[in-house]
């Protein structure tokens, strides 16, 4: 499962920026999810805690799900996407590589395919809280 090394991924990156900040112990993290990942959140949540570093020992990790926004480069029409509307084996495509949306979702108005990502894609640590 790739939640796990996303864990592992945020896990590294928040201990690097933790030590860059001169901090002790990370106390809370706020990560952000992109609906694109279609990461399954309690698995997620359950790799962070088993994959804490020490400097991540006693964390509040802060869970928060960004809607998939997508434009379409042909009319510029904006619009929300959620990938399980597409049905279980293109959603499937789409959780391991998100760059294939464009092979099944085009624009509900004009039906191209060419359309840009603007929101809702990848995994990111929003801010971290620690103690120096």
């Amino acid at each position: 499962m790739h939640e796990w090394a996303l864990a592992e991924a945020v896990n590294s990156a928040a201990v690097e920026v933790g030590e860059k900040e001169g901090l002790k112990e990370i106390t809370e993290l706020n990560i952000r999810i992109g609906r694109l990942q279609q990461i399954d959140l309690k698995t997620f949540e359950f790799a962070l805690s088993h994959l804490r570093s020490p400097m991540l020992e006693n964390a509040k990790f802060n869970l928060k799900t960004v809607e998939a926004e997508l434009k379409c480069r042909a009319c510029e029409h904006a619009w929300n996407f959620n990938p399980k509307d597409l049905g279980e084996d293109a959603s499937e495509s789409i959780h391991f590589i998100p760059e294939v949306a464009h092979v099944y979702v085009k624009c509900p108005k004009c039906d191209s395919p060419d359309f840009e990502v603007v929101a809702g894609r990848g995994v990111w640590i929003e801010s971290i809280k620690g103690v120096r």
